[in-house]
């Protein structure tokens, strides 16, 4: 299986922005929430409000289905990359509260628009049964790339300020972007995408699965790492630490779940993992110790990974032709929630903390029942393609 991948040029174009966009992604989020309270002073409420406008982009992930008129889906994905060194690098420069907040958006529509189109190229190029497989390669790549950035920012932060740190990584991300545009991966193989926009009630499955996974992964993203900085005094240096702990675990993980989602099925994969999230999500609101909150977070980003399994159920369920738009209009209903809801949230915390955390603990409740409808959803798609 191995050697096959190897010699896929589109494999190998996924595998160099796959690493690139993570470790990029990796230094803003290690470096962001320190950056935000001890540079630019900001408070709970400020930072749930960056983290709604950083997903504003992926809410605008529709419009993928018509920047493919004018660009191919791999120029795409390279553009992408480019437009998230960019932000990168400006994110030190403008250090105000306005100033993280456009930065933040040229990221974000670089990260977003990039993870629309690798997920998209992937299930075009991958069949079904190693589909999987290569989700889970890739994000064990992703894992390692960010170990080794996490590893430099350890390093270099006591040498660096942030701006300089920022600048230095969102270089290098841009320099490997316009690479990207030299690289020609694709194939005339494969089923032509629609070019229109794909909302069809027999996905239904798909779209609850995927906006419940955007609620949730907000209220990790905004509030986990804002708990363990505000709460439990994490330095950037310990927040490094967590990232690279996580990281050395998914790199030999995700693999793992890949095959774990060809040999058991999405819906014992999917079923397992919002289980443990609801545990997760109460630990959270009640957990005192540094220690024991720095676990969670170690576990509750461990489960990032399962997700994997929605879009491979989706690669089941759907038509050949729908994957690209679907998987942009995927992208936006992820979204919907993930816009509102960290500002939202970020109100709550001024009342309680724990708010936030309960809330998650009820939408994974929520996702666990969903999930039991894959079996009938599979056989209702056999029958129909």
């Amino acid at each position: 299986m191995k050697k096959p991948l190897f010699h896929n040029p589109m494999y190998i174009y996924l595998m160099v922005l796959t690493i690139t966009v993570s470790g990029g992604f990796h230094v803003w989020q290690t470096l962001f929430d320190n950056f935000a309270v001890n540079v630019v002073n900001l408070d709970g409420q400020h930072v749930g409000l960056i983290q709604s406008v950083r997903e504003i982009p992926g809410f605008l992930a529709l419009l993928v289905v018509y920047v493919l008129f004018v660009f191919k889906e791999h120029r795409l994905s390279a553009l992408s990359v480019l437009m998230l060194g960019i932000g990168l690098a400006a994110t030190g420069i403008f250090s105000s509260f306005l100033g993280l907040i456009l930065s933040t958006l040229v990221m974000s529509f670089g990260f977003h628009y990039f993870e629309t189109t690798y997920q998209s190229l992937g299930l075009q190029y991958f069949d079904k049964n190693i589909a999987p497989v290569v989700f889970g390669r890739l994000r064990s790549y992703a894992a390692l790339s960010s170990m080794g950035t996490g590893v430099l920012i350890f390093i270099l932060a006591a040498f660096l300020s942030y701006a300089q740190l920022y600048l230095l990584f969102g270089v290098l991300v841009t320099g490997i972007g316009l690479w990207a545009f030299s690289r020609n991966p694709a194939s005339t193989d494969i089923v032509p995408q629609h070019k229109k926009m794909i909302f069809k009630k027999q996905y239904w499955l798909y779209y609850m699965l995927t906006f419940m996974a955007g609620a949730r992964r907000q209220i990790f993203m905004a509030f986990a790492v804002f708990l363990l900085v505000k709460k439990f005094d994490y330095t950037v240096q310990g927040i490094a630490v967590l990232f690279f702990i996580n990281n050395s675990i998914n790199y030999f993980l995700s693999p793992f779940i890949g095959k774990c989602i060809v040999w058991f099925g999405e819906r014992k994969v999917l079923s397992l993992e919002y289980l443990s999230l609801i545990v997760i999500f109460i630990s959270y609101a009640l957990v005192d110790s540094w220690v024991a909150a720095g676990f969670l977070y170690v576990l509750d980003h461990v489960f990032f990974n399962f997700a994997i399994a929605i879009n491979t159920f989706f690669q089941k369920i759907a038509h050949p032709a729908d994957i690209a738009p679907s998987m942009a209009m995927g992208f936006t209903i992820n979204h919907i929630a993930a816009v509102v809801l960290p500002a939202v949230g970020g109100l709550l915390w001024l009342i309680d903390y724990r708010i936030p955390f309960i809330a998650g603990a009820g939408l994974s409740l929520i996702s666990l029942m969903l999930v039991q409808c894959i079996t009938g959803q599979l056989a209702a798609a056999q029958t129909r393609l």
